[in-house]
């Protein structure tokens, strides 16, 4: 399956040197999501795994914002008008997206500036890795409006990225982490001046695209399923994955061009 002239409806999608960008674009209302940009998200990034043509993917926000979240009037109006298998049906939804951006075998780069809160919150913290800006401002807010932290697998992933004390007082009081906080707490892996974060995501993205695209699969994919395992059967699973990539064409390339003194060109084989 190929992405290129693959048609966004709710947000931006654009591929340029085997690098994904997709924009959530609702800039006048800090790009919040609805639940039809949620189910194409979802399907999008379920797609990714069969995407030939794919090999990272940037997620940003227009207009100086990452996302603000569920939008007030489009999503969080009407649950409160909806019956228990509907709203479950809903939280399901959003798990699945969750579910979909970790099972996607490319590298997501989250280049995130200005609001980034209640499920962008989330969407930064399913990518794999997060740039942001000292105006950055994350907020896992969902006490705010009377609900639990354990939305769309927070509770599981924010502890493993910050800490067990760290994510439990985010996730109490829904306040607001800045950029710097985020950076220091190990939620953002670099920040950037906003009018250089985009470039920096695609640029940091463009590396990992031209790396060997099948062994990034396979870490992404340990990092992920190494959650539930003890420590033998991890060792074990990694010697599998291992051999694996040392199957791989990229493999032999990577030690042709050490013998050649040459850097390897990697075909993602």
């Amino acid at each position: 399956m190929k992405l290129a002239s693959y048609q966004a409806q709710h947000f931006l999608w654009q591929l340029e040197e085997a690098v994904a960008t997709i924009t959530l674009n609702r800039p006048e209302r800090k790009n919040p999501l609805t639940f039809e940009s949620y189910a194409e998200l979802r399907d999008l990034f379920r797609a990714l795994q069969y995407a030939e043509d794919v090999r990272a993917v940037v997620l940003c926000g227009a207009g100086g914002n990452f996302c603000s979240g569920g939008d007030v009037h489009e999503i969080i109006g009407p649950l409160t008008q909806m019956p228990m298998p509907r709203l479950l049906a809903f939280t399901r939804m959003t798990g699945d997206l969750v579910k979909a951006m970790r099972a996607c075998p490319q590298p997501i780069v989250s280049a995130v500036d200005g609001v980034c809160a209640g499920a962008g919150a989330i969407l930064a913290m399913a990518s794999d890795i997060r740039f942001g800006t000292p105006q950055s401002k994350t907020a896992f807010l969902f006490n705010r409006v009377g609900l639990a932290g354990c939305d769309m697998g927070a509770c599981a992933m924010l502890p493993r990225i910050i800490g067990q004390g760290r994510a439990a007082e985010l996730l109490y009081t829904g306040r607001v982490m800045m950029g710097e906080e985020g950076l220091a707490w190990g939620f953002f892996n670099r920040l950037c001046e906003p009018q250089e974060l985009l470039e920096e995501a695609r640029k940091f993205a463009r590396m990992l695209a031209q790396g060997p695209t099948f062994a990034h699969a396979m870490t992404k994919k340990m990092l992920h399923q190494e959650w539930s395992m003890g420590l033998d059967e991890a060792i074990e699973a990694e010697a599998q994955a291992q051999a694996l990539c040392m199957a791989t064409q990229d493999f032999q390339r990577a030690y042709r061009a050490f013998v050649a003194k040459e850097k390897p060109v990697f075909e993602g084989d």
